[in-house]
């Protein structure tokens, strides 16, 4: 059973930057596993927002995240990252990682069904 737990959410303004972290239990192998960041705004779906390949460190953004936010992996920390700039009023939601056993798919990375496990979620909020 893979264990996710995320961390760094939290209240800023518009324009401001945090950085959220997913740690996987250490029995879960990273190396070739896609991993990706949800949210969940209330009263609306979860989506995705951004996704990356560990086996070859290809990368996945949803357009309304493109050039602001940033996933990345640490291997040897079993640790998945979003760092996020320029936040938006928009970006308020509850953000979730979740992780599956196989590569990422170019056309369904954004789609929860993709995905085997998933975190308990950390609260990002954005004032104007």
């Amino acid at each position: 059973q893979v264990q996710l737990v995320e961390s760094g959410g939290g209240s800023v303004q518009a324009g401001g930057s945090l950085r959220l972290s997913c740690a996987a239990s250490t029995r879960y192998t990273y190396s070739s596993n896609c991993m990706g960041w949800f949210r969940q705004a209330p009263g609306k779906e979860r989506e995705g927002v951004a996704a990356i390949y560990f086996g070859g460190g290809s990368t996945y953004y949803a357009d309304s995240v493109k050039g602001r936010f940033t996933i990345s992996q640490d291997n040897a920390k079993n640790t998945l990252y979003l760092q996020m700039n320029n936040l938006r009023p928009e970006d308020t939601a509850m953000y979730y990682c979740a992780a599956d056993g196989t590569y990422c798919k170019t056309d369904t990375w954004h789609l929860q069904y993709e995905y085997n496990y998933w975190g308990q979620g950390t609260q990002v909020t954005v004032s104007s």
